[in-house]
């Protein structure tokens, strides 16, 4: 008599189930209907997910350093000095709609995003964001497109990003910061600067986003 077809997938799914139930391993091998049954069978999948711990802002910066970005760690009157010091005068940049006018120096030309197009976004000198949320453990700034941040297109586009964080919106590691997310917004994970690298391990930098990364750690 011939059994129900079971698939690649049901079979794996099955060995794998058998290897943490050696009764389960015994009973497909004199059933094929057991094979069936195991693999069908439902798999309690871990989620006690490490949720509360403490931010440790030396990681981060750590972290980022490592990954070649620079870091400041200004009060918030110092932001616009801050920038003025990275940006050459005259240098021209690109800016998200809310973000705080008073982070602005006056010694570069700050161009609110009215829905540039992408050719006068590239041509910026930078651009300088927000941010909603920073990892410690990986290092990594999410944007997730709020007024004070902008499209993903200012992120990406032009040489050089500043971004700012406040320390209230670093978190210990991912789980928290998934805890922290809309997941409809659009998000950007950043972890440095763009970088790539070929077969023999040769780093090439500012090819899929900013060559540059500043972040300006507030407290």
């Amino acid at each position: 008599m011939v059994g129900a077809a079971v698939n690649a997938r049901e079979t794996i799914l099955a060995r794998l189930r058998a290897a943490l139930d050696p009764a389960a391993l015994d009973r497909a091998a004199l059933d094929p209907a057991a094979l069936d049954a195991a693999a069908s069978a439902p798999v309690e999948v871990p989620r006690d997910y490490r949720r509360d711990g403490p931010v440790d802002l030396d990681r981060l910066v750590d972290r980022l350093t490592d990954y070649r970005a620079h870091v400041h760690q200004v009060g918030e009157p110092a932001v616009a000095d801050t920038i003025a010091a990275i940006l050459p005068t005259g240098a021209s940049i690109v800016v998200p709609p809310g973000l705080p006018a008073a982070w602005l120096p006056p010694t570069v030309t700050a161009r609110p995003d009215d829905d540039l197009d992408n050719q006068q976004i590239a041509a910026a000198d930078g651009v300088v964001t927000a941010a909603a949320v920073a990892i410690a453990d990986t290092g990594t700034v999410v944007l997730d497109g709020s007024p004070d941040q902008g499209r993903r297109v200012l992120s990406l586009l032009p040489d050089l990003h500043i971004c700012v964080i406040r320390t209230d919106q670093v978190v210990a590691g991912v789980p928290q910061a998934l805890a922290r997310l809309t997941p409809h917004r659009p998000l950007t994970w950043i972890s440095g600067p763009s970088a790539t690298s070929d077969i023999e391990l040769n780093r090439v930098e500012g090819v899929h986003g900013p060559r540059t990364l500043h972040v300006i750690l507030l407290p």
